[in-house]
């Protein structure tokens, strides 16, 4: 399993736009993925409302975790997506 601590830097948080571009790249990989802040359970990746369900505000660190093939890619492509904003502004 892989895992990647990311900082969130999206002004949002992990909401909205993020949030859907997080779960549009984590459904579109065979892998299972999890989403978790520091302390809580993690949950599933590929759900909306379980992602949205995290409450994560800016600047807060999330752990993603990516078990199969490719893992580290996906990592990547879910990290961009969690900051997409950040990036653009």
């Amino acid at each position: 399993m892989a895992q990647r601590h990311v900082r969130v830097l999206s002004k949002v948080g992990l909401h909205a736009r993020p949030a859907a571009l997080f779960v549009q790249t984590a459904t579109k990989a065979p892998a299972e993925v999890t989403v978790a802040k520091p302390g809580k359970d993690p949950v599933n990746a590929k759900s909306i409302l379980a992602v949205l369900g995290l409450d994560v505000r800016h600047g807060e660190e999330i752990t993603i975790s990516v078990e199969g093939e490719d893992a580290e890619r996906l990592l990547d492509e879910l990290e961009a997506a969690v900051n997409v904003e950040a990036e653009s502004a």
